[in-house]
């Protein structure tokens, strides 16, 4: 199949209207502003889908409740259940709290508290199973064979597909000359979505989809020519964490997604502390991948281009934000950790830190070290955490330091 051909693809343009027509009335249309705070990152004008926004905080309410809305009565009955690490959980429990569906989800063991309460919350059935997704999809399973239940997949269904393409409609309406649109890959349902709705109006449209590198099952996949297994590794993109894409996401990827691109852990917490700095927006890690990979530079944007990131959540635990504004900061060079030798003698450590404020430079923590330091006995090694203005400020300061003959031996 060549890229950008549309033919042959498990979803039609029928379906995506019908779909978008089914659940129009029951989601949040989600707003798609201007984003001038990251005018640097971009050539052209950057616009942020706010899929944050919707009801259960992500994009997983338009497939959710496209599927759900088509179940007949008998199969209302029986029940829906669902394998999900939080986002999709959500969706699902919610529409079904609201149709009067029986529902249970299965959750990994490593999902975020804040989503496994929210689903409780909404009056679903969680048990917990595994560390991914996989794990718990074995379980989800069980309970189809079993008990009768009627799955909700994540991301690898028609009818899910088919309800996430609504957001691509939209993202034309509201930017009608966009011409590249960055979206988040998990198991590929909502790339694979955006992608069909967008490239049957407008096939010149680039859409970029972007992983963590510690789960790159789409990126893998493609440079296999198949569907491949990978080994995943925890990550702060929990959201969008599979160890493989779906029998009907990749073949649409590979039709029509132009390019996979994956971001680090470190670009990943820069950019969700970006987001909560320069837009006033909670954007989990696994929605906050696009705008590490723009920041990057991993998504080329001609001059005067239009640009739609996609922000497909805000479901984050609140518990893990300090630590990915921390990671963050540490990534941007504005926290930083050095260690420092002086002689060992009254006032060393006051004139250190005298000094580096003298520099603009806020200390937060220092600590000494002897005994089990690689130092001689004259002299004692501070570690010294410091709050500073950036990565350029950081190394001029050590400069600074060097050249009043204390040697930093180690900076982080």
């Amino acid at each position: 199949m060549t890229r950008n051909s549309l033919a042959g693809l498990p979803v039609s343009a029928a379906e995506i209207q019908a779909a978008r027509d089914r659940i129009e009335a029951h989601i949040v249309h989600t707003p798609c502003p201007r984003a001038p705070a990251f005018d640097d990152l971009c050539p052209g004008p950057l616009y942020f889908k706010l899929e944050n926004l919707q009801r259960t905080g992500s994009f997983k309410d338009r497939g959710s409740l496209n599927r759900m809305l088509q179940l007949g009565p008998e199969e209302r009955r029986r029940g829906v259940v669902t394998a999900s690490a939080g986002n999709h959980a959500q969706a699902v429990a919610y529409h079904a709290q609201r149709l009067g569906i029986p529902c249970t989800v299965v959750m990994p063991e490593t999902a975020p508290l804040v989503k496994v309460a929210n689903t409780e919350g909404f009056g679903a059935t969680v048990r917990q199973l595994g560390e991914v997704l996989d794990d718990s999809a074995v379980e989800a399973n069980r309970l189809v064979d079993e008990e009768g239940m009627v799955m909700i997949h994540p991301f690898d269904d028609p009818a899910v597909i088919a309800g996430q393409a609504s957001m691509g409609a939209e993202i034309l309406e509201q930017v009608p000359d966009v011409d590249v649109i960055v979206v988040p890959i998990g198991g590929g349902g909502m790339i694979s979505g955006i992608a069909l709705a967008v490239k049957a109006v407008a096939p010149h449209v680039r859409i970029i989809g972007v992983e963590a590198e510690a789960a790159p099952s789409a990126r893998a996949s493609r440079d296999a020519g198949r569907i491949v297994k990978i080994t995943s590794s925890r990550t702060l993109a929990d959201g969008i964490a599979t160890k493989r894409i779906g029998k009907n996401t990749f073949p649409i990827i590979e039709a029509l997604v132009d390019d996979l691109v994956t971001v680090s852990e470190e670009e990943i917490a820069s950019a969700v502390l970006q987001l909560l700095e320069r837009q006033r927006t909670v954007v989990e890690g696994g929605g906050a991948v696009g705008l590490a990979a723009l920041a990057r530079g991993a998504v080329p944007v001609g001059e005067g281009e239009s640009v739609v990131l996609v922000l497909s959540g805000g479901n984050i635990d609140m518990n893990m934000v300090s630590r990915i504004i921390d990671r963050g900061l540490v990534f941007d060079g504005r926290l930083a950790r050095l260690r420092v030798k002086v002689p060992d003698r009254p006032g060393s450590l006051a004139g250190l830190t005298r000094f580096v404020a003298s520099l603009g430079v806020n200390v937060l923590e220092t600590s000494h070290r002897r005994g089990f330091a690689d130092i001689s006995v004259g002299d004692v090694e501070i570690v010294v955490t410091l709050e500073t203005r950036g990565a350029t400020h950081v190394q001029a300061m050590i400069r600074r330091l060097e050249d009043e003959g204390i040697t930093v031996s180690e900076y982080t």
